[in-house]
C-alpha cells in the first residue's frame, strides 16, 4: 500500500519539474522574477509527496470542486488541495486492502479444506487398530504429507502476497540490485550515462543540482550547482565532456566536467541473492551518506546559458553530432539551438499543452517531443530546407516519454498505463501495445538487445521486448528498490555488471545488473 508522506514546509527557490499531481513545480530562479507556475490541472498519485511538501501555488486543480463539494459541512483545517490527495490515498489503500481480504479469504477456504482432509486422516488412525503397525505407519505417512502440503501452501500463499504476487526466485537470479547511489536531497527526476571515457553516471535533481557518481563504487564526484530551481533532466555530449541539463529557472545550461575515478575496488558479487543486499537500503529518508554533495568539487558556472523559454524547461537532448540541442519546456514549445553561439535556430510549435519530454535519434536528425496533449510529434529536419512534422495520437493521457530505438522505431509510455511501439514509416496505428497496471515515466530501450524498462508511478519497474511480451519485474520489497515512484530508467550496456540504471522520488539512483542472454533465453 502507498505510504503517506510526512508534511514539509516547501523548500525556498523551488522550482521542481513534472509533478503529475496536486500541482507543478515553481518556474523560479529568473532574474526577472519568478512567477508560479499553474496547478496541474490533473489530479494524480505521483506527486502526491513534492506536491503537499513544495507547492507553492495558490490556484486550485479544477478536479477538486467536486471534491470540495463533498467535504463541505466537515469541520477541517486543512487545505482542500491536502484533503484531496489524503482522500485519493486512501481511496487507493482501500482497493489495495480489499484485493488483499479477497486473496486471503479464498486462502483460509483453501486452509480450511486442507485442515478437514487432515482432520479426516486424523480419525481413521485414532479409530484403527493399535496393533497393525503397517496401517498406523500409513496413516501417518499421510498426516504428514497433507500437514507439509498445508505448511507449504499457506507459506507460498504468504509470500505470493507479500510479493505482489509476482516475485520468483527465478526473476531474482535474472534481475539484482548491485549499488545505490546516495546523496540527493530531494528526488531524482532523471539520469544518465556519459558517452566517453571515464564511464561516469549522472543524476538530475528537485535539490538544484546536478551530481556524477562513479559506477563501480557509488562515491560522488563532482556537483553542478549552477541552475536555480530543479534540474529536470542531464544528458551528455556525444563526443566531449560536456553535459547538457534542464531546469525549472526557464533555461537549459552546457557545462563541461573532469572527473578522476576512485581506485578501483574488487567487483561486486553478482551471484548473491538480492535478499542479501542491504547497503544503504536501510536509509531513512534524508539520510546523506558521510561524502556528501558539500565534499566534492563543484561547478558553478555554464559554458553556454540557453534562455529562450518562458516556461519550466523539462528536457533537452544533443542532436547527433552534438552541435545542435533541442529543448522541451512547459510553454507548449521546443526550441532548437546552435551549441557554439547559443543562438536559437528554431521554435517547434504545435503542441497544445505544456511539453513533458524530448529525444533525438541516435544517428540522424530527428526529434520526437512528448505532451500532455496526449501526443507525441516527430520533427524532421534532416533537409535543411522542409521541416516536416508528423503528429502520432494513440494514447488517452498525458504522454510522459517518447524515444527512439536503434531502427525505425519509437516507443512511447503514458500516464494511460499504456507503452505503445511505433513503427515511423507507418504511423497510422502502434504494432504493439503493452498495458500495466500503473502510470508509466521516462522509458528507455536498450541498443543492442531492444529491451524497454519501463518505471512505474507504484514503485516498480518492468522489462518488456518490442514486441509486447514482459520478460521480469525488478525485485522490490521493504529492504531493497524504490520506495517510492520510479521517474527515469537508462540503461548501460557498455558495462557487463552494472546495466541498467533507475531514479525517483526517493532521492537515490540505483544500479542494477539484468542478466540479458539468461532473460531473452526464458522468453
Amino acid at each position: 500500500a502507498p505510504s503517506i508522506p510526512p508534511v514539509i514546509q516547501p523548500a525556498p527557490g523551488w522550482a521542481g519539474p513534472p509533478t503529475k499531481a496536486g500541482g507543478m513545480p515553481v518556474e523560479g530562479g529568473s532574474s526577472s522574477g519568478s512567477t508560479s507556475a499553474a496547478r496541474h490541472p490533473k489530479q494524480k498519485r505521483k506527486a502526491h509527496s513534492l506536491s503537499i511538501r513544495r507547492t507553492n501555488s495558490t490556484e486550485e486543480r479544477p478536479s477538486g470542486v467536486h471534491r470540495g463539494d463533498m467535504l463541505e459541512g466537515q469541520d477541517s483545517k486543512l487545505p482542500l488541495t491536502l484533503r484531496n490527495n489524503l482522500l485519493d490515498l486512501f481511496g487507493q489503500i482501500e482497493r489495495e486492502f480489499e484485493n488483499l481480504y479477497i486473496e486471503n479469504l479464498e486462502l483460509r477456504r483453501e486452509i480450511e479444506s486442507l485442515n478437514e482432509r487432515l482432520t479426516g486422516d486424523g480419525q481413521a488412525v485414532e479409530g484403527g487398530d493399535p496393533t497393525k503397525g503397517a496401517l498406523k505407519t500409513k496413516a501417518s505417512h499421510s498426516t504428514s504429507q497433507l500437514s507439509q502440503k498445508l505448511k507449504t501452501t499457506y507459506k507460498a500463499s504468504t509470500s505470493k502476497i507479500v510479493s505482489s504476487f509476482k516475485a520468483t526466485t527465478g526473476s531474482r537470479a535474472l534481475c539484482q540490485l548491485l549499488k545505490e547511489y546516495v546523496g540527493h536531497r530531494d528526488g531524482i527526476w532523471d539520469l544518465g550515462v556519459t558517452r566517453t571515457q571515464p564511464v561516469v553516471l549522472g543524476t538530475a535533481s528537485a535539490d538544484h543540482s546536478a551530481l556524477l557518481w562513479s559506477i563501480e563504487t557509488g562515491k560522488c564526484l563532482l556537483r553542478y550547482a549552477g541552475h536555480a530551481g530543479s534540474v529536470n533532466s542531464i544528458k551528455f555530449h556525444p563526443t566531449e565532456q560536456m553535459a547538457l541539463t534542464a531546469s525549472g529557472d526557464q533555461t537549459a545550461h552546457i557545462w563541461r566536467y573532469m572527473v578522476q575515478l576512485p581506485a578501483p575496488q574488487p567487483p561486486p558479487d553478482v551471484s548473491a541473492p538480492c535478499d542479501d543486499d542491504q547497503d544503504s537500503s536501510d536509509r531513512e529518508e534524508g539520510e546523506v551518506d558521510g561524502e556528501g554533495p558539500c565534499e566534492v568539487p563543484t561547478v558553478r558556472v555554464a559554458t553556454a546559458t540557453l534562455k529562450s523559454h518562458q516556461g519550466v524547461v523539462i528536457a533537452a537532448d544533443w542532436l547527433v553530432g552534438g552541435r545542435q540541442v533541442v529543448t522541451a519546456s512547459w510553454d507548449r514549445a521546443a526550441n532548437l539551438y546552435e551549441v557554439e553561439t547559443s543562438e536559437l535556430v528554431n521554435t517547434l510549435t504545435g503542441h497544445d499543452q505544456e511539453l513533458t519530454h524530448c529525444c533525438t535519434h541516435p544517428t540522424q536528425r530527428l526529434v520526437v517531443t512528448s505532451s500532455r496533449d496526449t501526443t507525441f510529434r516527430l520533427w524532421d529536419f534532416r533537409d535543411p530546407s522542409i521541416h516536416s512534422v508528423n503528429v502520432f495520437q494513440g494514447h488517452t493521457d498525458t504522454v510522459t516519454s517518447a524515444v527512439f530505438t536503434v531502427g525505425d522505431n519509437v516507443v512511447s509510455g503514458s500516464d494511460d498505463r499504456t507503452v505503445k511501439v511505433w513503427d515511423l514509416k507507418n504511423m497510422r496505428s502502434p504494432i504493439a501495445t503493452i498495458r500495466t497496471d500503473s502510470a508509466v515515466n521516462r522509458i528507455s530501450v536498450s541498443a543492442n538487445q531492444r529491451i524497454i524498462a519501463l518505471p512505474h508511478d507504484n514503485r516498480q519497474v518492468r522489462l518488456f521486448d518490442m514486441s509486447g511480451v514482459r520478460l521480469a519485474r525488478l525485485p522490490r520489497s521493504n529492504r531493497m528498490g524504490h520506495r517510492r515512484m520510479v521517474c527515469c530508467t537508462a540503461w548501460n550496456e557498455e558495462n557487463q555488471s552494472c546495466n541498467l540504471f533507475t531514479c525517483g522520488f526517493d532521492r537515490q539512483a540505483i544500479g542494477w545488473n539484468i542478466n540479458i542472454p539468461a532473460l531473452l533465453q526464458e522468453k
